[in-house]
C-alpha cells in the first residue's frame, strides 16, 4: 500500500462525520491534509540520511464563505490535522523543530473552494536558568560603610548617576529575550542560557557577549565551534558586532537584535 493511500486512510475519520457535512460543497478536509503533506514533502531538508527538517507551524488561508463554514469546528479540525501530518511525518522519518500547529485564517481575494497552506520551521525557543544564576535584572546598588563626617540623619549630598541605556533584547519568534551582562549561550542543550529546539543548532552553538559600556552597551556573537556556524546579516562570521536589527540565522531559527539604545 503506497505512503499515500495510508494517509488517505488515516482522513475517513474526517470525512465521513461532521466535517464531511461542513464541507460537503466547498473545501474538503481530505484536500486541506494532502495539501499539508505536499508542503511537507515539498519543504523537507536533509539532516541526514535518516532524517530531514519539515514545517511544524501551518496555515491554512480559506476563503470567506468557506471560514465561516469552517469557524465552529477550527479547533477539533486542527487537532484532527496535527495528527495526521505527526503520523505522516513519522512515516517518512521527518523531524519537527517544535510542536505541531495548525491554523486558519480568512482570506478575502480567496474564491470558494480554494485555498492556500503555508508552513514554516519553528522552533521552541525557552531561557534556561541554571541553578544559582541570579533572576535577570540590574544588580543591587553596593551598599558601601556609613560617612563617619555626617551625622545620622543628615543630609548627604550624592552626585547623580548616570543615565543607563535601555537594555538590549533578542526577539524570537515573536517573543523578547533580555540581554544583559555577561551575556547568554545560545544552543540546543540543557547548558545554554537560551534553549533553542532547532536541529540544525549545536548543543552550544554561539554565545551572546554583552558589556556594559558607560551608559551603553557593547554587543557581539561569537561561534563557539557549532556544527552549521552562525550567519549574521547574510554573511557567514565566527564573530561579529551586533547592532539594532542585526539579524542572525542558527539553523533554521532566526533571531533579531533588537537595541532601544538606537546603537548603530
Amino acid at each position: 500500500m503506497g505512503v499515500f493511500r495510508r494517509f488517505e486512510r488515516g482522513l475517513e475519520g474526517l470525512v465521513t462525520g461532521t466535517f464531511a457535512r461542513v464541507f460537503r460543497s466547498a473545501v474538503q478536509p481530505v484536500e486541506i491534509a494532502s495539501a499539508l503533506q505536499r508542503e511537507m514533502d515539498n519543504s523537507a531538508q536533509v539532516l541526514s540520511r535518516d532524517a530531514s527538517l519539515v514545517p511544524n507551524d501551518f496555515t491554512i488561508e480559506l476563503s470567506p464563505s468557506d471560514y465561516d463554514r469552517l469557524a465552529p469546528y477550527t479547533n477539533a479540525l486542527s487537532t484532527e490535522l496535527a495528527e495526521v501530518v505527526n503520523r505522516h511525518a513519522s512515516t517518512q522519518r521527518y523531524a519537527f523543530t517544535g510542536p505541531v500547529t495548525v491554523a486558519f485564517n480568512r482570506q478575502d481575494k480567496l474564491s470558494t473552494g480554494r485555498f492556500r497552506v503555508h508552513g514554516s520551521a519553528v522552533a521552541a525557543v525557552t531561557p534556561n536558568r541554571r541553578p544559582g544564576q541570579p533572576p535577570p535584572g540590574p544588580p543591587p546598588f553596593p551598599q558601601g560603610p556609613p560617612d563617619r563626617r555626617h551625622p545620622p540623619g543628615a543630609q548627604q549630598f550624592r552626585p547623580p548617576a548616570p543615565a543607563r541605556a535601555p537594555a538590549p533584547y533578542l526577539e524570537v519568534n515573536g517573543q523578547r529575550h533580555p540581554l544583559e551582562p555577561p551575556g547568554i549561550v545560545l544552543g540546543r542543550g540543557s547548558e545554554a542560557d537560551l534553549r533553542i529546539t532547532d536541529p540544525g543548532v549545536s548543543r552550544r552553538h554561539a554565545e551572546i557577549r554583552v558589556v556594559q559600556d558607560g551608559p551603553g552597551y557593547t554587543v557581539a556573537i561569537h561561534d563557539l565551534g557549532s556544527t552549521n556556524g552562525i550567519v549574521v546579516n547574510g554573511q557567514r562570521v565566527d564573530y561579529a558586532p551586533l547592532r539594532d536589527g542585526s539579524q542572525i540565522l542558527l539553523g533554521n531559527t532566526l533571531l533579531v537584535v533588537r537595541r532601544p539604545d538606537g546603537a548603530q
